[in-house]
C-alpha cells in the first residue's frame, strides 16, 4: 500500500471520504461525481488531505508544542493564551516542499481548466475552507469551527492561506468544542477544501433546509438568501429574504409552489474591497426592498435540493451562491440537517401561552418553546462574567464565540438575523427558544427585566414584559388505530398548520379564511379596490400594506393564497376544506379601510353575512379577489386537494347565484376537479338537503349556528346558556335527516366543531348516524379518533353478533 495523498481532486471524492478530507470537501465531491450530470453545479477544486495536515507536524516537529501547551491549559492556564501561543506555532511552521509543489501544480490545473472552459483571465480566485476530521471519529462534527479564507488569488496567497487554516484548527472556539464533546485533541486533524470561487460578492448567497427547521414538516424547502456573500447569513448579521417551496409539487408542469415569499432587510451585503478582501457596505434602498432571488431562480434552487436530498436519503442543510458575473447558481455545500432530522420521537410535544402582557420585541421565532427570566443585554462577550446561568441573552448578534455562553441561556433573542443565521441554528441544536431579526431588541428590553420569550405563536416570536403563565402539553402519537369516519382538522393559523403534520388526520375539514384576511392582509378588500371612499388616514394605512406590489388588489390575492396554501401543503394530498369568508359586519369593518363598506346591524348574526355578500353590489368585488386567490392556489401553486365551502347559504336560489357568481371568477363546480361543499348550519339546509345536494359535493355541518336557529337561543347570551346544547333531540334528529337525505343524492356530510371532543355521547351519536367526516382542533384529534375507533369497532361487534343469531334462528 502507498502513502496516502496529501491532495485529491474533489470529482475523486465520495461521501465516505469523511475521514480523509471532512465533511465539507467529502460532500463537494459527493456532489460532483453523482448530482453534476443531473445538472447541478457545484465549483470544482481539490482538498488538502487530513494526512497531509499530519505531515506538517511532523516536518515542524510540531505535536511537542500541541502536547505541551494542551498540558498547560489542562493545568489552569488561561485559554486565550494558549490558543494563541499554538497558532502562532502552526502558522510559523514551513509546508513540506513536496506539499507545497503539488498545491501549485493543482492550482495551476484550476486555471487551465478554466481557459479551456472559455473563461479568460489569469489566476482563479479560491474560497479556501477548513475542514476538521477524525480517522477514529468519522461521525463527529466540527462545523463553524475552523476558519474561511475568500478570493484568494495566486499560488502564494494559497499557500498562506492554508497554514492559516490548519491553525485555525485551534482557534480558541474550536479547543472549548472538543473539550465539550469529549474529543481528544491530537486525534482531530485538519483538511483543506480548496474551490473555485463563486462571486457572490456581486451576487446573492444563502442557506437551504430541505425542511421546515422549525416544525421538521418534510415537504418543504426552506431558502434564505441575501445580497453579497454568504457569510452574513450564516452569521446573523443580516435578516435574510425567505422563501417557502413545497417539494411534492416541484415536478409538476405548468405550476409554481411558492408558498411565500419573505422580504428581509437586508441592510448590509458582504462585497471584496479593491484589495480583494471581504468587507460588509450598506445596501441601497433597492437593494432593501428587492428579493434577491427571481421566482425561476428559486424553483431551479428547490429542484436541486429535492434532488440532493434523494440521492443522500436524509433532509439536508444546503449553501448555496448566485455568480454575479455569470448569473449561474451553484452549490458550494451539503451536510446532513442535524436537529429536526433526529427528531423521531412518538411524542408530539407543544407549548400553550396562558397569559398576556406588554410586548417588548417580536422577531422571527425559533423553535416552539416558551420560556421565562431574567434579561441579560450583552454589547460583547467581554460581559460574559456578569450573565447568570438561565437567564434571557439578548445581544445584536451571536457567532462561534458566544457558545458557551449560549449553553448556559434559557432563551436568545438577537437584533439581525434569520432562521438560519448561527443564533438560530444553535439554539435548535440546544432545544432553547430564540428570536431573532427583531431589530431593536436590545434597546427596547431592559436589561435585568424579567420577561417571556415565547415561540409558540407561529412565525413570529414575541417578547413579553413578565413572566407569564404558560404550560407544555405532550400528545402520545403510537398505536392509532384506523377509522372508517375521517378524523380532520379545524386550521385558521396557517402557521400552525405545519405544527400538527405528524398528527394522524386525514385533512383539513374546516380551514377558516378569516384569520388570513385579518392577520396576513389585514384590510378589507373594498378598501384596495375603491379607496377613493376612505379617509385620508386609511388610505395612507392602506398604501403601508400594499408597499411593493404593483396593484393593491394583488397584494389581497397574493396574501390570501399565500396563506391558503401553507394550509393546503400541510395535509397535501388529502383534502383541505376552504370556507369563503364569513366575518360578520361587525368583524368586517374592524379590517383596515372597513367601516366604509360595512352597514351598521343590531343582531349581525342574522345580517349581512356569507352567501348573501357574494352576489351583493357590496361585496361581489371583494368576493372576486376571494375566488382569485383560490384559483391561484389550485392552478398556479398546484394545490388541487384545495376543496371550497359556501357558508351561511339560506336558500337554493342564493346557492345559485354564489355558485354564478364563482363561475364568473373561473371557478367552476367539476372543473378541474373543483368540489364545492355548502355549510348545513341553517334549518333550510336540512330541510331541502337533496335540493341543496343537488348543487354541491358535500355538506359540513355547523353545529352552533344550527342549534342556535333550531332551538331559537342566541349562541352568546349567557342567560340562554343552559338552553344551548347540540345534544338537544331536534338538533340530533336534523342531523340524522341530513345524513340520510344527503348520502341519497350522492353527498358526503361532515362536521366541524367541539361538540364530539366535549361529548362522547354525541360522538357516538354521530358515528352511528353515519357522518363521513369529523373535524376537531388539534388537541383533540387523537382522543376522539380512539373513541371514534372503539365505537366503530362496538358497533362491527354487533352488527356481526346480530348476523349470527340470524343465521342460527
Amino acid at each position: 500500500m502507498g502513502a496516502a495523498p496529501r491532495l485529491i481532486r474533489f470529482e475523486e471524492l465520495t461521501r465516505h471520504d469523511v475521514p480523509r478530507v471532512g465533511g465539507k470537501n467529502a460532500s463537494l465531491g459527493e456532489m460532483i461525481q453523482h448530482l453534476a450530470a443531473q445538472g447541478i453545479r457545484v465549483p470544482g477544486g481539490f482538498a488538502i488531505t487530513a494526512s497531509a495536515f499530519r505531515e506538517f507536524l511532523a516536518h515542524n516537529d510540531l505535536e511537542p508544542v500541541l502536547r505541551a501547551e494542551l498540558a498547560r491549559l489542562e493545568a489552569g492556564a488561561p485559554l486565550s493564551e494558549v490558543g494563541h501561543t499554538i497558532r502562532r506555532a502552526l502558522e510559523a511552521g514551513e509546508l513540506p516542499e513536496a506539499l507545497v509543489h503539488e498545491v501549485r501544480a493543482a492550482y495551476t490545473a484550476l486555471a487551465a481548466a478554466d481557459r479551456a472552459g472559455g473563461v479568460s483571465g489569469g489566476e482563479v480566485p479560491v474560497a479556501v475552507r477548513s475542514s476538521a476530521t477524525a480517522e477514529d471519529l468519522p461521525e463527529a462534527s466540527f462545523a463553524g469551527q475552523q476558519e474561511t479564507f475568500l478570493n484568494v488569488i495566486g499560488a502564494d496567497a494559497l499557500l498562506a492561506a492554508v497554514r492559516r487554516c490548519f491553525a485555525s484548527l485551534y482557534t480558541d472556539r474550536a479547543i472549548i468544542y472538543r473539550i465539550h464533546h469529549g474529543f481528544p485533541h491530537l486525534q482531530v486533524a485538519l483538511s483543506v477544501g480548496v474551490q473555485r470561487m463563486v462571486r457572490s460578492d456581486c451576487g446573492a448567497a444563502g442557506v437551504a433546509f430541505t425542511l421546515d427547521t422549525e416544525t421538521g414538516f418534510r415537504n418543504l424547502v426552506v431558502i434564505d438568501g441575501a445580497w453579497g456573500l454568504g457569510e452574513n447569513i450564516v452569521k446573523g448579521t443580516v435578516t435574510p429574504d425567505e422563501w417557502r417551496v413545497f417539494k411534492p409539487l416541484l415536478d409538476t408542469p405548468d405550476v409554481t409552489p411558492i408558498l411565500d415569499r419573505r422580504t428581509g432587510s437586508k441592510l448590509v451585503k458582504m462585497v471584496l474591497d479593491e484589495a480583494g478582501t471581504p468587507v460588509n457596505v450598506d445596501t441601497t434602498p433597492d437593494e432593501r426592498a428587492r428579493l434577491v432571488l427571481a421566482d425561476a431562480q428559486v424553483l431551479e434552487l428547490a429542484r436541486w435540493c429535492a434532488q440532493i436530498e434523494r440521492h443522500y436519503g436524509m433532509p439536508m442543510d444546503i449553501e448555496w451562491a448566485v455568480d454575479g458575473l455569470t448569473g449561474l447558481l451553484y452549490i458550494v455545500q451539503a451536510r446532513p440537517e442535524t436537529v429536526q432530522a433526529r427528531d423521531t420521537a412518538a411524542t408530539l410535544t407543544t407549548f400553550v401561552l396562558a397569559g398576556n402582557g406588554p410586548t417588548l420585541a417580536a422577531g422571527v421565532a425559533v423553535g416552539q418553546r416558551i420560556t421565562s427570566g431574567r434579561v441579560f443585554v450583552l454589547g460583547s462577550m467581554a460581559e460574559a462574567d456578569r450573565f447568570e446561568d438561565g437567564g434571557i441573552l439578548v445581544a445584536r448578534m451571536t457567532d462561534p464565540d458566544w457558545v458557551p455562553l449560549m449553553k448556559r441561556a434559557s432563551a436568545i433573542v438577537t437584533d439581525a438575523g434569520g432562521r438560519t443565521s448561527h443564533a438560530a441554528i444553535v439554539s435548535r441544536e440546544l432545544g432553547i427558544a430564540a428570536i431573532v431579526g427583531t431589530g431593536s431588541a436590545t434597546t427596547t428590553i431592559p436589561d435585568g427585566a424579567t420577561v417571556t420569550v415565547c415561540c409558540a405563536e407561529g412565525p413570529v416570536g414575541h417578547v413579553y414584559d413578565g413572566a407569564l403563565p404558560w404550560r407544555e402539553e405532550q400528545v402520545d402519537l403510537t398505536h392509532l388505530p384506523e377509522t372508517r369516519t375521517q378524523v380532520m382538522l379545524n386550521i385558521a393559523d396557517p402557521e400552525a398548520a405545519m405544527r400538527w403534520w405528524r398528527l394522524p388526520a386525514r385533512g383539513v375539514g374546516l380551514a377558516r379564511i378569516e384569520f388570513v384576511i385579518e392577520h396576513m392582509a389585514k384590510v378589507h378588500p373594498m378598501a384596495l379596490l375603491r379607496p377613493e371612499q376612505l379617509t385620508d388616514a386609511e388610505r395612507a394605512e392602506v398604501a403601508q400594506l400594499v408597499a411593493g406590489w404593483a396593484d393593491p388588489a394583488e397584494y389581497f390575492v397574493d396574501r390570501m393564497a399565500s396563506g391558503i396554501a401553507t394550509i393546503a401543503a400541510s395535509q397535501w394530498p388529502d383534502p383541505v376544506i376552504v370556507r369563503f369568508s364569513d366575518f360578520k359586519t361587525n368583524e368586517y369593518a374592524n379590517l383596515v379601510g372597513g367601516r366604509a363598506f360595512e352597514p351598521h346591524e343590531e343582531n349581525p348574526m342574522l345580517g349581512f353575512r356569507g352567501a348573501s355578500r357574494y352576489y351583493s353590489e357590496r361585496y361581489r368585488d371583494g368576493f372576486g379577489l376571494e375566488c382569485r386567490a383560490i384559483r391561484r392556489v389550485r392552478e398556479q401553486l398546484g394545490f388541487a386537494n384545495v376543496v371550497v365551502m359556501i357558508p351561511f347559504c339560506r336558500t337554493l336560489e342564493e346557492a345559485d347565484r354564489v355558485l354564478a357568481e364563482m363561475a364568473r371568477h373561473g371557478l367552476v363546480r367539476g372543473e378541474h376537479g373543483l368540489q364545492v361543499y355548502v355549510m348545513a348550519e341553517i334549518p333550510s339546509n336540512i330541510i331541502l338537503a337533496r335540493e341543496f345536494g343537488a348543487r354541491f359535493d358535500g355538506f359540513s355541518i355547523g353545529s352552533n349556528d344550527l342549534t342556535q336557529l333550531t332551538l331559537g337561543v342566541d349562541r352568546d347570551n349567557a342567560l340562554l346558556a343552559d338552553l344551548f346544547d347540540e345534544r338537544n333531540p331536534a338538533v340530533m334528529r336534523s342531523i340524522e335527516r341530513l345524513i340520510e337525505e344527503a348520502h341519497a343524492v350522492g353527498c358526503k356530510v361532515g362536521i366541524c366543531g367541539q361538540a364530539p371532543s366535549d361529548h362522547p355521547d354525541f360522538a357516538e351519536f354521530l358515528v352511528r348516524a353515519g357522518i363521513d367526516s369529523i373535524s376537531l382542533n388539534p388537541d383533540s384529534v387523537v382522543p376522539v379518533l380512539q373513541r371514534v375507533a372503539a365505537l366503530e369497532a362496538a358497533t362491527l361487534d354487533a352488527a356481526t353478533a346480530n348476523v349470527t343469531l340470524a343465521a342460527h334462528g
